[in-house]
Order: C-alpha cells, then structure tokens, then sequence
C-alpha cells in the first residue's frame, strides 16, 4: 500500500473510499498553517495574550483591543469616575488594533473598567475580550474588569509538573458545588477540603469544569463570556493557581473543560456585537445562532478568530499550568448542523460535505499547538458522533486528540437500567458496547458524568435505587432494593473502568451514589443552593451504606490503575454466557468475571484461563464494600485442563460465581516447579 495513503486508511480499509478527502482536509490543515505562522512555530503565533489586553510594562501600562468596526474606544473606570475622558481614548492602529499607553500611576490593581466603544450609529459599553479579570456586582449582577496585577504575583511551588501515571483516572468537578454547605465552593475550600479527598480516592488527573467566566451560575461554565478570564464566583486569579500548584503537589494532574464551540450571546459581558457588528467573531448568516444551545457559533475561518483560539488554549497551559483540556461540544463545530441531524450509521456520513472544515482545520491545530507546547499535555474530545481519527495523530490522517469520550457507554448503561430486567441483561451486547472503539484510538469510559446527574435525569445509584435511597441507606435497615443497587453499582463501574479503551472518569460524589440531582439556583427553585453542592458527610458516617460504596471505589483504583492491565488497548473474551449471564476477560495478567445473574450462583464454574496459579485480588460481594463475603479470597487457584491431544487442551479454573458479583484476578508467578 503506498505510503501518501494516511495510516488511519490503511488500517480501516472501510475509509479508503474516503481517503482522498482525508487526505485534503490535512492539505488544508497545513495550508492554514502555513499562512498563520509563516515558517514560525505554532506557539510563536498563538500569543496573542502577551500583545493585546492590559499589561503591565517597565514604565507604565498598556492595553490593546481588536475592534475593527469601531469609530472611538476609550477606557473608563474608577480611575475616571467612569466617565468618558479624552486622555483615556485609545489609538487606531492598522488591522482593526487599537493601543493605549499610561503612565504608571494612572490606574492600579484593583480598579474596575470597561470599554467605551463608538461605532457607526451606535455605541456601547463592552468588556475586554482578552481580559484576564472580571468581576460581578452581587447588587446590580453588572459585571466590570477588574485590573489584577498584585504586588506580589505568584510564586509557584511546583516548578514543573509531568505526569507520571498509565492511564489518567478523571475525577470530574465542579468547584461551586464541590462544598457542603448551600452556597458557592471557592477555589480555596477545593484545595484544602476536597483535593486531599481526590487523592484519597486514588484519581491521578482532575477535570476542572467552569474555569472560564461566565454570566449565568446555573450554564455549569457551558454559557463562556469571558475566555481568558478566571471565574470569579470562586475566587482570584491566584487562588485557582494555588489549587492547581496544590494538586500537582500531590501527583495529581489537572485539565481544563475548555469551551470554544460556542460563546453566550449576551453584549454586555460578552462578544456578541463587541464592535457593533454581529459578525466580529462569529458567522453573519443563519449560521450564527445555535439552534439547540441558545447561543453563537465561531467562524473559524478567520485568522483572527483562531488567532484568538489557539491563544486561549497557549494561555491556560503557559499562565495557570493547566496538564491539557476536555473539548466541549466537538460533535457540534465538526457539522454544519451541529451534528443534529443524523444518527451516523454510515461512513459516508463524516464524508458528505456536511462538515465544517474550517472547524476541522481549528481542532486539528489546536491540538498541534498544545502538543508542541506541552508534549505531556492531555486532549480530550467530547465527541459523539464516531468521526473517524478525532482521536488518532495527526501525522497518521487524524485530527490530534489523545482521546475520545466513550459517550455511548453511559447511554448504554441508563437504556438497560430503565427499559430491561435484570434477567434480560445480556452479558455479549454489554461487552461488545463497551470495548467498541476505533483500534487507532485511545477512550475514556464513564458510567456517568455531569451529564447524567442534572435535573431531568438521574445518576445510575438513583436509577437503581430511586425513593429507597431515602428510607434505607442506613445500615441497619434491610432492604433488597439497595442491596441490588449496591451491588450492581460497584459492577457496572468495576467493568466500566476494565474495559475503558485508555482512560477512566467519573463525576465528583457519584463514586459514593450521591443522592439526587444537581438543581442550579434558579427562579423555579427559589434560587435554592440545596441541590447544587455534594454532602460528603454522607460517605465520611459509617453508619451509612454510601460509605461502602466509596471504600469499594478507593479499593477498585488501588487495584486497577497501576497495573499493567492498559498495556494493552483491547481486553480479550475468555467467556460470555448470556442464559448464565457470566462474562470473563483478561488484561495481560489480569483477569475479571462478572455474574450478572440476578437469582442464580454458581458452583465450581468453569472458565478459560491461561496455565498457571491465580489470586484474587478484588471482591465486589467483601462485607466492607456491603457484600455478602460469599468469597473465600486466601483461596489460590491452579488450573487443571481437559483433553487427550495437546492441540484440543483447555485449561481452566472452577470458580464459585455469587449472583451480583464480580472478583478480579491476578496471575502468579510461579518461581519453580517445586514450589515451598
């Protein structure tokens, strides 16, 4: 096969009728690249949050906007009583750029500002596009800049943090409602009272949701205004520097979810008509409103627009030492409708002009830049469409990302638990859905993030459980319904977490089946906080059968995430038996078996294993995890074989297999023939 035909084709040949449009999307990825950097690095364009914004120079200030539609700018703050002053009005300098340079002692740290912008019949109050600071009257809900250049910036601990795990295990979180008590979290509380949880539990990378500012609480950061600026709900600038130099501290990795498939369409904080134009930043056609998300759609096109992008992302990783990003909303900027349209069962439909290249081109030198800036950095897409190479190199054909969301498998999951009984739970549809992933590419596997937790939905414990969970989490009180929750609570992640095609999430409180949804406040709840904060006292009573659930998850990671389990990217079929609902796979070394049946146990059950000696390492029936302790875990396991010819010999272990159970082992090393 000839060596100009992309590696994802080769190894697909299910693409090759694609391969030429794959191979003029990457023409078209270093065309553009070529023209925004001209024989210079990506990093080397991406700066455009050193040039424009307010910086602070050797002898005084300076402050750079790009308004191409504007007539007047000036800045007014309370340095200028916020009144419009001629000795505030920037200059107009080529290409849309307008300057400002003030002396040292005409504004200071602190003082909140605005832009003053004239254009063309019309002017406007605007926030700064690249401001770095904003902050919210909680009076008048008006947002303002704020100037941030403290006396003493920063000092960072952790000099320089690679990571240094196999596999990242996600704990999604969300620093508002990451407190207990009914209010909005601070970057500060997170670090001192929920980090050191984290790094109980065993999770190596963090997702932080919400980072960047946005207008309305209850978007969960969905809704940005403001791209390059800290959300101020939960502290300073420096405050979240100091969670992330905590965590690294720790070991532990951070990423951010970054949002650049859409901005909110509100003028004052944001950029909607930031000149007086509509189309600045975004399409000017029907193309600029979302119809689904209420909000409006980047022309990726624009130099300046990727300009602005690709700084953002150089910006987080340079400034707050962000490990990488979770891309929000890829399916949504890869089609021209929003991939709204199709239910992609077809290859053809990621190849029928319905995809907005320009969004393609975007992704794809986004990853690029990161990867070039921060080889260790970590990219992650929120895709759900299955578009071939979003997760595979960009030298073999794809688009760059390290991995892609498996964002079928908790779908998967809520559709069994609501619409079959456990008795119809068919062992080979599970498992074949939860290791369908491209073979050129690395997954994250969920049972359920943020997604499934909000109001209108229910997370997979409240599934199982629902009004029971009210009545018998105690654990005194005897009730089958928990029980059943419990134990398939723990299965579904254990299987979810052994199959993952690279990586593992899970939303912050849902390791210990945290009741009931999230509910942002909003008028309908009376702006209630009850809802939006997670109650880490339930997990911490031992007199509460929540506690179970999150030692089982400390237990499941401790046993799972430093193995070399993930060594290989696929698991292998030992065993699957829908009528007895058992299912069996190995890891290298290691080897899960899974009895779905909810009624039957089994007795001496004979399952395929390779020879050799065998230990249990992991139980999900342990009483400390609320089990039954139906499983003698000293026990060692050799394998006998059947068959007369050496071609037809299978060696296999008799297994004592509870209803709603599952135990992981782990091949021994056997030192001699004649072992002590």
């Amino acid at each position: 096969m000839s060596v100009s035909i992309p590696v994802i084709v080769q190894k697909d040949p299910w693409l090759n009728p694609f391969k030429d449009v794959i191979m003029h999307r990457r023409k078209l990825v270093l065309d553009k690249e070529k023209l925004l950097c001209n024989n210079r690095k990506l990093q080397d364009f991406a700066t455009g949050h050193l040039y424009f914004g307010l910086h602070k120079e050797k002898n005084g200030w300076v402050f750079r906007e790009w308004a191409p539609n504007a007539n007047e700018i000036y800045l007014v703050g309370d340095f200028s009583s916020w009144k419009v002053e001629k000795k505030f009005a920037l200059n107009k300098l080529q290409f849309g750029n307008w300057e400002i340079k003030l002396p040292a002692n005409s504004i200071s740290h602190g003082q909140h500002y605005k832009l003053f912008i004239k254009w063309t019949n019309g002017e406007a109050y605007r926030l700064p596009a690249w401001g770095t600071r904003m902050v919210q009257d909680k009076k008048t809900l008006v947002f303002d800049a704020e100037i941030w250049y403290p006396d003493l910036p920063y000092k960072w601990r952790s000099k320089i943090f690679e990571p240094s795990f196999k596999i990242p295990i996600i704990y999604e979180a969300h620093v508002g409602m990451s407190t207990s008590e009914e209010k909005v979290g601070t970057y500060i509380e997170f670090r001192d009272n929920v980090l050191p949880k984290i790094k109980k539990l065993g999770y190596n990378t963090i997702q932080l949701m919400a980072v960047q500012e946005h207008p309305y609480y209850g978007s969960f950061g969905y809704h940005v205004s403001n791209f390059f600026a800290v959300s101020s709900r939960f502290g300073t600038p420096d405050d979240l520097k100091s969670l992330v130099d905590a965590a690294h501290g720790m070991g532990i990795a951070i990423i951010m979810d970054i949002v650049h498939s859409h901005a909110v369409k509100n003028e004052l904080e944001g950029l909607g008509l930031f000149d007086g134009t509509p189309y600045q930043y975004f399409h000017m056609n029907q193309r600029r409103n979302h119809v689904a998300w209420d909000s409006l759609c980047f022309d990726y096109a624009k130099p300046e627009v990727l300009h602005f992008l690709l700084s953002n992302c150089q910006y987080w990783l340079d400034e707050y030492k962000f490990d990488g990003f979770r891309f929000d909303g890829v399916t949504s900027m890869l089609y021209l409708d929003h991939g709204l349209s199709k239910n992609f069962t077809s290859y053809e439909m990621y190849f029928d002009s319905n995809e907005d290249e320009d969004a393609i081109i975007y992704l794809t030198l986004a990853n690029k830049l990161i990867h070039e800036a921060h080889p260790k950095a970590i990219t992650i897409a929120e895709e759900m469409s299955g578009m071939p190479g979003i997760a595979a190199p960009y030298e073999n054909g794809g688009y760059g990302f390290d991995y892609r969301l498996a964002m079928g498998i908790p779908d998967y999951w809520i559709k069994i638990i609501k619409e079959l009984p456990d008795e119809k739970w068919n062992v080979n549809k599970l498992y074949n859905e939860l290791i369908s992933h491209r073979a050129d590419e690395k997954t994250i596997s969920y049972t359920e993030s943020h997604d499934q937790a909000l109001v209108g939905d229910k997370t997979i414990f409240f599934r199982l459980t629902d009004k029971e969970m009210y009545y018998s989490m105690n654990k005194e009180s005897v009730s089958l319904v928990i029980d059943r929750g419990i134990a398939l609570h723990k299965m579904i992640r254990l299987i979810t977490l052994t199959t993952s095609g690279g990586g593992y999430l899970n939303f912050m409180g849902n390791e210990f089946g945290h009741p009931e949804w999230i509910d942002f406040p909003r008028e309908g709840n009376n702006w209630s906080y009850k809802y939006a904060r997670r109650q880490w006292n339930l997990a911490e009573d031992e007199k509460l059968k929540y506690h179970w659930l999150m030692d089982f998850d400390v237990a499941m990671l401790g046993t799972i995430k430093n193995s070399n389990c993930f060594d290989e990217l696929f698991p292998s079929l030992l065993h699957s038996n829908d009528n007895d609902q058992i299912l069996a796979y190995r890891r290298k070394n290691w080897f899960f078996v899974f009895n779905f049946n909810p009624t039957r146990s089994f007795a001496d059950y004979k399952i395929p294993f390779d020879s050799g000696k065998y230990k249990i390492m992991l139980s999900t029936d342990d009483n400390e995890f609320g089990g039954q302790n139906r499983i003698d875990k000293t026990l060692v396991y050799y394998t006998t074989s059947e068959g007369q010819l050496t071609t037809l010999k299978i060696n296999y272990i008799s297994l004592y297999l509870p209803a709603r159970t599952a135990i992981v082992l782990k091949k021994q090393v056997i030192p001699s023939v004649y072992e002590k």
